[in-house]
């Protein structure tokens, strides 16, 4: 009992957000409980989550008014609008915004994981040699080119 410690306190939504004002973020609301979050020339979308712990939507680089997400091409890694617009991820645009997230994160009081603190991840996986693979529309595995081309046995 000597050396109990106190309980944390949850903080709000808003409280966050507040913290993430006084780190240096410029915020906007963008809709019902979503915050845009922007600092130089990156920018993160959240929402507020149950408990009021808030929830990453988006995170990249402005182009334009667009949030432009890191995706991997396998080739490269470009930034991506949700409109289709890319542009080139250089290595300084990398470490900007692996830095951005970070103090984002530390901002908010979220916890980061491993493979996130050695540096920047992206979500978004787009392999030239990979067809429809993020249409999320399933294909019936009897119907192939293979099955509606000539070579189909009668």
């Amino acid at each position: 009992m000597f050396f109990q410690r106190e309980n944390p306190k949850p903080r709000t939504f808003e409280q966050r957000i507040d913290a993430a004002r006084e780190a240096g973020f410029v915020s906007r609301q963008e809709g019902t409980g979503r915050v845009r979050l922007t600092r130089g020339r990156y920018s993160a979308i959240l929402a507020e989550g149950h408990g009021g712990a808030p929830l990453l939507e988006a995170a990249g680089r402005l182009l334009g008014d667009d949030i432009a997400e890191l995706t991997n091409g396998g080739y490269q890694m470009f930034f991506m609008t949700a409109a289709g617009k890319r542009a080139p991820a250089l290595a300084e645009h990398l470490v900007e915004l692996h830095a951005f997230e970070e103090d984002l994160r530390e901002a908010l009081g979220l916890g980061s994981l491993y493979n996130e603190a050695l540096g920047t991840t992206s979500s978004k996986h787009l392999y030239d040699r990979v067809e429809e693979r993020d249409d999320n529309t399933v294909k019936e595995p009897w119907r192939s080119v293979k099955a509606d081309s000539a070579y189909a046995r009668d």
